[in-house]
């Protein structure tokens, strides 16, 4: 049997790592191995949580972790302190392996914050950049709202979408750094134009399924199926 080309893996904290920690299980994030199956390397989405037992279910598959992708600087998904819990994330990685962070241009100053890595850790992208990845290509869509430099991670017809879109849902933008008006163009403008077989794959699992499709969520999110930015504003209580 042909091996895919592609190596791809979502992993929930809570059930396939940190298991013993009762607070990752709720936050209920997702994290992600991407690999070129012929090269044997992968990219980590969002490292956090377990980063030890990220890196050992990549080692057992196989993989050497090459960089992390960071889709947001919010310290569930790349460690830091979330009220007043330390949560392990790209430091510890960092620890592990000497890899690039790519993080968007908007997002490096929040991400240095919060992490306290080096601005020499990090390679920073602009919205459309693309990553190689052995014979593989990863775009990164800037898709603003839930942080000035949220990015979702296009492989393929897989979209890591972080907290943009979830499965019935979108990322809060009432934070610091959320901007509604800038979600709604991210999610009607950049991500409902996708095509529609596009899988999602969100950054929590706070919907019904684990992933989706572009195409059923613009038939059953209520995000996505807004038609103007008044009605948006409406909906987001504005």
């Amino acid at each position: 049997m042909t091996e895919e080309p592609l190596y791809f893996k979502q992993l929930l904290a809570g059930r396939q790592v940190a298991k013993q920690n009762p607070t990752a299980g709720q936050m209920a994030n997702f994290m992600y191995l991407l690999g070129d199956a012929e090269r044997r390397e992968a990219l980590v989405v969002d490292p956090a949580w377990d980063v030890d037992g990220l890196l050992d279910v990549a080692t057992k598959d196989g993989y050497t972790i090459v960089g992390a992708l960071a889709t947001h600087y919010h310290p569930d998904h790349v460690g830091g302190d979330l009220w007043g819990l330390q949560i392990e994330g790209l430091n510890r990685l960092l620890e592990r392996q000497s890899v690039p962070v790519y993080v968007n241009k908007h997002e490096a100053t929040g991400l240095q914050r919060v992490t306290g890595v080096s601005s020499t850790d990090l390679r920073l992208l602009e919205g459309g950049q693309k990553i190689s990845l052995g014979n593989l290509s990863v775009t990164c869509l800037h898709t603003p709202g839930h942080t000035p430099g949220s990015q979702c991670f296009l492989l393929g017809n897989r979209l890591v979408a972080g907290d943009t879109l979830f499965v019935q849902g979108c990322g809060r933008v009432d934070l610091p750094g959320g901007d509604p008006e800038a979600m709604y163009y991210s999610l009607t403008q950049t991500l409902a134009k996708l095509p529609r077989d596009t899988i999602l794959f969100p950054g929590h699992h706070y919907g019904p399924t684990e992933t989706s499709t572009i195409g059923d969520e613009l038939e059953r999110n209520v995000y996505l199926r807004v038609s103007s930015l008044d009605d948006w504003r409406r909906l987001m209580g504005r």
